[in-house]
């Protein structure tokens, strides 16, 4: 791992409600969405912004990244780019930027994602012949034509199969992420990180009241025989979420506090089982870093799937009471290309902004379709 006083930092971190598809925000593009976040960040920041890198899938395309840019009223000089790793676009778009930031280049970049799932195109293949229609999907290729290309809700029943994840304990697990949301809300945990949009100042999806014998009502959502349900899976949300981040000299020099970025991995996985990238990729980034998962006191591994989570967080010896102290994706909502954004703004809150438990170590990771996993290590500094 290389010298801490040179990697890059995360100085501040914004993000928007999250809304349910067809909700509050069901409405407003995705560019849309994520202009008001550039916009409070950019004016946080008495420097200029030298680049801003956007995670967006199933968007409206015509680089989503630029069209919010200058919206938000930045430069027009800045230069944007957007880029899509599904699930975990809104992390690679903080990897991209810390790789930048991490050589000789200084100054500020802005790092997230956005996504409006409610607005999203409809999209089709192509007639195959005259007399044929056009045909529509709801979702990309994963994987090439040789391999499983399983539904993701498919996949975490599979991973919750063989790794004997019952359906009491997933239902238990997402109850509990939707009551620690709830808590933090009231406790206005969340306050400090919202920037409102479309008359929405709060997350639309945690419900109160949620119990295991409530949740015990929904339906297999997936398989017939699963133990995924609407309840203990995310949603489909929209939503987006950005960091203000500089290089490691700038942040020294100017005594800016944040989170140190000190090490990003993303690594591929069987793609029959997409939901299980989170294994390999924290194993790689603790061996490359040197860090013992013990000693890290902040977790969020993203909620997809409650089996899913649980099965990761087994495989590598953690209770499943560190994860998401707070609530995750299960009860706050999962706006695909926006999650791991919305997860280290979630980090940038309990171990900076409000770091009442003296949180050194913080580390964030993200499963993705196709068979890929994000983690990403920071350390507030």
């Amino acid at each position: 791992m290389r010298d801490p006083e040179e990697c890059p930092v995360i100085v501040d971190a914004l993000r928007t409600p999250i809304g349910t598809v067809g909700g509050a925000l069901r409405a407003i593009s995705a560019g849309d969405l994520l202009a008001p976040v550039l916009a409070e960040l950019a004016d946080h920041c008495d420097a200029p912004i030298d680049e801003v890198v956007i995670g967006n899938i199933r968007g409206p395309g015509g680089n989503p990244a630029r069209v919010a840019t200058l919206a938000a009223g930045l430069d027009v000089a800045t230069p944007a780019v957007t880029i899509d790793r599904q699930c975990g676009s809104g992390m690679a778009a903080i990897e991209y930027s810390v790789a930048m930031l991490s050589g000789p280049r200084q100054g500020f970049q802005i790092a997230g994602g956005t996504q409006s799932a409610s607005t999203q195109p409809l999209t089709f293949w192509p007639a195959a012949s005259p007399d044929d229609e056009p045909r529509q999907y709801f979702r990309a290729p994963f994987t090439d034509a040789g391999h499983a290309d399983p539904e993701m809700g498919a996949a975490a029943d599979l991973l919750s199969a063989e790794h004997g994840i019952g359906r009491e304990r997933q239902d238990a697990y997402a109850a509990r992420s939707h009551q620690r949301a709830v808590t933090s809300a009231d406790a206005g945990a969340f306050a400090g990180e919202l920037v409102p949009v479309g008359g929405l100042d709060r997350d639309e999806r945690p419900r109160r009241g949620f119990t295991t014998q409530r949740l015990a009502r929904f339906r297999p959502a997936f398989t017939p025989e699963g133990t995924a349900t609407a309840a203990n899976s995310c949603g489909v949300n929209d939503g987006a979420a950005a960091v203000l981040i500089c290089d490691g000299r700038t942040a020294a020099r100017r005594g800016l506090p944040g989170l140190r970025v000190l090490d990003a991995v993303t690594v591929g996985c069987d793609p029959e089982r997409p939901g299980w990238g989170i294994v390999p990729a924290v194993q790689w980034l603790v061996e490359r870093s040197g860090v013992h998962l013990d000693d890290v006191d902040l977790l969020d591994f993203n909620e997809a799937f409650a089996g899913q989570v649980l099965s990761c967080l087994d495989a590598l010896g953690i209770d499943e009471l560190r994860n998401c102290p707070q609530g995750g994706a299960i009860a706050l909502g999962h706006p695909w290309a926006a999650t791991g954004a919305v997860q280290l703004t979630r980090m940038f809150t309990q171990m900076v902004r409000h770091n009442t438990t003296g949180a050194r170590l913080g580390l964030a990771a993200i499963a993705i379709g196709g068979g890929q996993g994000s983690a990403m290590l920071v350390e507030a500094v």
